[in-house]
């Protein structure tokens, strides 16, 4: 939540390729105070059935700047059969592991505010947006 001196995130994350939530991707926050800061380690959290992080850590006051990194690797790995088969009409072109073994998005914030910073995934490209 949100607070005048902090802001607030939250993710959730959509395989595009089977049209489902992502379950079970491990994501990291870190945070830092400034552009030129060190990033810190918040803690993480993983996906739930429904693709989102329900329990990310709170974000400390003079937070500026945010990093979201998604384990996509072991995601992968682990449907990769089942999304294989749930794909139509998708080539199957890879022989083992990820073409992005992680997801790293970085972004700016302000106190106050709440940012909601979905992933939309699948085994070849990701795309990612302000949501509400």
């Amino acid at each position: 939540m949100s607070t005048e001196t902090t802001a607030s995130v939250s993710t959730h994350i959509l395989d595009t390729s089977i049209g489902r939530p992502a379950d079970g991707v491990a994501v990291s926050l870190a945070a830092r105070a400034g552009g030129d800061a060190e990033w810190v380690a918040l803690g993480g959290s993983k996906t739930d059935a429904d693709g989102r992080c329900k329990d990310l850590p709170a974000l400390p006051e003079g937070t500026t700047h945010v990093r979201l990194d998604f384990e996509t690797e072991a995601y992968f790995a682990k449907f990769d059969n089942q999304q294989a088969e749930a794909q139509q009409d998708a080539p199957r072109v890879r022989d083992s592991g990820a073409f992005f073994p992680e997801v790293a998005i970085t972004f700016a914030v302000v106190p106050g505010e709440h940012y909601h910073v979905p992933l939309l995934l699948n085994p070849f490209g990701y795309s990612v947006y302000r949501g509400s």
